[in-house]
């Protein structure tokens, strides 16, 4: 929690401003439908009139028996706010749109158009009108914030994407409250110590869609470098990120799969780490079926973990000793906490990060 944080724009880097399209929503959440029957979702990282998230909800209310809907935005981002213009259920005002933190808590979602399904003008209607109509946050709608906390103590699911410099505050705070969560995040969050305290617990795992490019809707005014990762369509930018997952600890069907093993253990293959008492396994397809110790795979082994199957020991940030108690100065890249293997010639060259796993059912 934030304690006596300022909670104000300063505490969101530009980068956070990410804006997560209907498409790919649909096709993580079409994995989850029936666990949602019943539960109050809580989007407390969305603005109604931009998200994508408020959306799918918003339109699937019905159909996935939900309870209740709360979205809250925030008001220091650059592309959502809400316009007070259309609080104004008699119509739009002349005064320009003014950004706020506002809420919208839905409990109800009606076909006004009488059409047979809920689209997206119902969902247009629905926030102007009724009991649904957005009424403002007393606050800037941080999800830190006591108005924020008190609205996450009556939720059963949060979904949304997170700003991703405060992933470790959200995760942190979605496990204090003991919250069933669908988010958005850096594949190489799974490596921060907070993140991975709630992977060994077996509170936190990998979604279903995850990898591959995903386009995100961005202000106009964020710089994106390389071309190859901008595109305008109707006048707003979007920017492409490959190494973006969804994390959660609803059930997933994957994760009570077993990952068939085939390859044997050479100590050739697969050398012991230098500072620490475990061998290093660089593909996930090629942990042996045959060892009985622990042994360090790549971070994307989440995405075939079974618990039943597999025991998390921790992570290379976690866990490597101290290169200095293993080599001389000068034989290895310095850094951070990783593990290193030798490289013969006294050398020893560092890894990328690495999940420290062991067999389930082995004798050790």
């Amino acid at each position: 929690m934030a304690g006596n944080k300022a909670l104000s724009v300063r505490n969101r880097a530009p980068t956070d401003e990410f804006y997560t399209q209907l498409t790919d929503i649909e096709a993580e959440l079409r994995h989850y439908k029936d666990q949602f029957r019943g539960k109050v979702v809580f989007c407390n990282c969305d603005d109604p009139y931009e998200s994508s998230f408020f959306q799918y909800f918003a339109m699937n209310f019905n159909h996935l028996g939900l309870k209740r809907l709360i979205t809250t935005s925030y008001s220091g981002s650059p592309i959502a706010g809400v316009q007070l213009a259309l609080l104004d259920t008699e119509g739009v005002r002349d005064e320009p749109p003014v950004k706020s933190a506002y809420l919208v808590d839905v409990t109800q979602v009606d076909d006004a158009n009488n059409d047979g399904s809920i689209d997206l003008s119902d969902v247009e209607r629905l926030l102007r009108t009724g009991r649904n109509t957005p009424r403002l946050l007393a606050g800037n709608g941080d999800f830190r914030s006591a108005e924020c906390v008190a609205l996450l103590r009556e939720a059963d699911i949060v979904v949304t994407n997170p700003p991703f410099s405060l992933f470790r505050e959200y995760i942190t705070q979605l496990a204090e409250f003991g919250k069933k969560f669908l988010i958005l995040g850096d594949q190489n969050a799974i490596t921060y110590e907070e993140v991975m305290a709630q992977v060994m617990a077996n509170n936190l795992w990998f979604g279903y869609e995850n990898g591959g490019t995903k386009w995100f809707r961005v202000p106009d005014g964020y710089d994106i470098t390389t071309e190859s990762r901008k595109k305008v369509v109707d006048g707003i930018k979007y920017f492409s990120m490959g190494r973006i997952y969804w994390y959660t600890n609803l059930d997933t069907a994957k994760r009570h799969e077993f990952f068939t093993l085939y390859k044997k253990y050479t100590p050739e293959e697969y050398p012991t780490y230098t500072n620490y008492p475990a061998i290093e396994v660089s593909k996930v397809s090629d942990i042996p079926m045959d060892y009985q110790g622990a042994m360090g795979v790549p971070i994307t082994f989440l995405e075939k973990y079974n618990p039943e199957q597999f025991e998390i020991l921790g992570s290379s940030r976690l866990l490597s000793e101290p290169m200095s108690n293993h080599a001389e100065r000068g034989t290895y890249v310095q850094g951070g906490p990783r593990f290193y293997v030798s490289e013969g010639a006294g050398r020893h060259r560092r890894l990328y990060d690495r999940i420290v796993i062991r067999r389930i059912g082995v004798a050790q």
